[in-house]
């Protein structure tokens, strides 16, 4: 039996006396690709920050590795979580050199002088540039690259611990066409690797799916519509139900997904 990375039951977050999320019920194990679909505004990306050690729940439990979140020492658990999100780069130190922002993840660090880093480390963190190429970047400060350039070294970032679990809350934000095309042919083969444990991708555009995904969540107003095989239910139904609008889902032949969406009569 695969190791459970994930489970969350019955997990609920509130703010403001708002329900952002309810009832959300969820186990993700090793080897598993997730994709988490939704519409702007129904919970992905604070589900993703619970995942990754960011938030608590306001209800339910969240279980990370065996150990109950509010019960653990967060600071050490996040090493094994590699986490990639829009605001991240806005707490980054436009300064930074590519090399300083992914060698940092080893302390989840966000500045590379409140730790001594090894050579050892150092060439690690090459390691993963040169993985996503972008190793002859490793000296240019972060505030230079391109947004497809500055993704690939925050994707790098998440692979500098040989985490247990990687976590990406819409990585393509921002991105124009080639350089999402070269970020998703790079995540299709970060998830053919089995030293990767488990991945989870948040995205509300179907295009940008890479290939190999192998389980479903969908959330409407920040509860669950679908939970399961990604083959089971990547259907027009259910991502229709999912957005609340009819939406033709197909596969190029290449197996990349494509959406149509119809306007309501």
């Amino acid at each position: 039996m695969s190791e459970v990375l994930i489970e969350l039951k019955a997990a609920g977050f509130a703010r403001d006396e708002h329900d952002i999320l309810s009832d959300i019920n969820l186990q993700i194990s090793n080897g598993e690709r997730w994709l988490v679909l939704g519409s702007n505004g129904c919970g992905k990306s604070t589900l993703l920050r619970m995942m990754a050690l960011r938030e608590h729940p306001s209800s339910g439990t969240v279980d990370v590795f065996g150990e109950r979140l509010g019960k653990m020492d967060v600071r050490q658990a996040r090493r094994n979580i590699g986490f990639a999100a829009q605001g991240l780069s806005d707490e980054l130190r436009p300064e930074l050199r590519a090399i300083d922002i992914v060698v940092t993840a080893k302390n989840a660090a966000l500045e590379p002088w409140w730790h001594v880093y090894s050579p050892d480390d150092m060439a690690q963190a090459q390691s993963q540039l040169d993985r996503l190429d972008v190793g002859a970047l490793s000296e240019r400060p972060f505030a230079t690259l391109s947004s497809g350039e500055r993704q690939r070294v925050l994707l790098a970032r998440t692979l500098m611990t040989h985490p247990k679990l990687i976590v990406l809350d819409e990585p393509f934000a921002g991105l124009d066409l080639p350089a999402r095309e070269d970020l998703i042919m790079a995540l299709t083969s970060l998830g053919q690797d089995q030293d990767v444990g488990g991945l989870v991708l948040v995205t509300h555009h179907l295009e940008e799916v890479p290939l190999g995904m192998t389980h479903l969540l969908c959330l409407r107003e920040g509860r669950t519509v679908y939970l399961g095989p990604f083959s089971q239910g990547m259907t027009s139904s259910t991502v229709s139900e999912t957005f609340g609008l009819r939406i033709d889902v197909t596969t190029s032949p290449g197996g990349r997904l494509q959406a149509q969406a119809h306007n309501s009569d």
